[in-house]
């Protein structure tokens, strides 16, 4: 893995456009990329006032547009008004069960938004490289115990994840329609579940323990049975920084879809997380099972990793533990008052110091 010095002989100056830059995955990677010397370059729906984009003001360092992915017309605009060099695509909704609530909203923001990115894209020559952010739940879940690769086929049973199945095969048909031959270098990343600090999104297992162990609530946990693949939001993102220089640099050759997901030690049961963040609260933090009736969602879902390891050299740097530690540290000093832009670089700093001793 690349020390810090080393990546940002690549990214210094590098015109950079992400999408949903103020979600917890873009505002991560939004502070990552300045920490590198990138020029960001965000298009997203709207900021949280309580979220990580705000908290640590990072605004203040990325060109940032307010608009809806689903308008062509702005979107087309921004991207031209930056000619950016490489683009990431992270703008979606991104919760299953508000897919249940609102499935047009769902399928029209992650597969018509999506489409709309790379018809804006194939209008700026100045792109050589985009990663499209989709999802580990775009495969037909077999609900089997091995991890699924790549050339699985997509599926979905909820409409959350089937529209991250779709957006998969409209990457497709436009990466074979339009840019087989020359313009943008096009790949798809499928992550894991990623947990992390600054994630305040509802329904989502870590963000719910924190929000109620704080006020000394009990959490309800839906699933406990239910088992992902849990890495802190560090991993990914050193992955999709990983695979947008490969596509930079050796274009169409990289041009396809990645897992990056833990290692099989990561697969664990939302109930042994709940206990585990829980203990390492305290405090007398705790959770009980919600057994009221609920949407459907997966039981057991697993990443195989082998192609992005063999081929982009990545692997995950953290332990399960280790990255909930890491999670828990950060909601504490956020809490506490410390600086949100301060912590999150401070673990950014630490996971590429864990690379650079390899």
């Amino acid at each position: 893995m690349e020390d810090l010095v080393t990546q940002r002989r690549f990214w210094q100056g590098k015109r950079v456009f992400i999408t949903g830059h103020t979600g917890f995955k873009g505002s991560w990677l939004s502070l990552w990329l300045n920490l590198l010397g990138a020029e960001v370059t965000g298009f997203s729906f709207g900021a949280d006032a309580n979220g990580l984009f705000a908290l640590a003001g990072i605004s203040r360092f990325v060109n940032s547009t307010i608009g809806d992915i689903r308008i062509l017309s702005l979107l087309a605009e921004t991207l031209a008004a930056s000619q950016p060099e490489i683009v990431f695509h992270l703008a979606a909704q991104s919760l299953v069960r508000l897919s249940y609530i609102d499935p047009i909203t769902t399928f029209s923001t992650n597969v018509m938004g999506t489409v709309n990115l790379l018809e804006a894209v194939r209008r700026i020559p100045s792109v050589r490289s985009v990663v499209v952010v989709t999802s580990d739940k775009c495969y037909e879940n077999k609900e089997w115990v091995w991890g699924y690769r790549e050339q699985d086929p997509m599926g979905g049973y909820d409409p959350y994840s089937a529209s991250k199945g779709c957006t998969e095969l409209a990457v497709n048909a436009y990466r074979r329609s339009f840019f087989h031959e020359n313009g943008a270098a096009i790949a798809t990343a499928r992550a894991g579940n990623v947990i992390g600090g600054g994630d305040w999104a509802a329904d989502r297992i870590v963000p719910d323990i924190i929000r109620a162990v704080s006020t000394g609530k009990t959490v309800a946990v839906r699933n406990p049975n239910a088992v992902r693949p849990w890495q802190h939001i560090s991993e990914p993102l050193h992955g999709y920084l990983t695979l947008a220089e490969r596509l930079y640099t050796k274009g169409n050759e990289y041009a396809e879809a990645w897992n990056f997901g833990p290692d099989a030690e990561g697969a664990r049961s939302v109930s042994w997380l709940a206990d585990y963040v829980c203990r390492k609260w305290g405090e007398g933090a705790s959770w009980h099972h919600d057994p009221g009736s609920h949407p459907h969602e997966a039981n057991y879902l697993k990443l195989d990793c082998g192609k992005a390891r063999a081929r982009l050299g990545w692997r995950p740097q953290l332990t399960v533990t280790t990255a909930l530690d890491w999670t828990v540290e950060w909601y504490r000093e956020s809490l506490d008052g410390a600086d949100a832009k301060g912590i999150t670089e401070q673990q950014i700093n630490r996971y590429q110091v864990l690379g650079a001793d390899e």
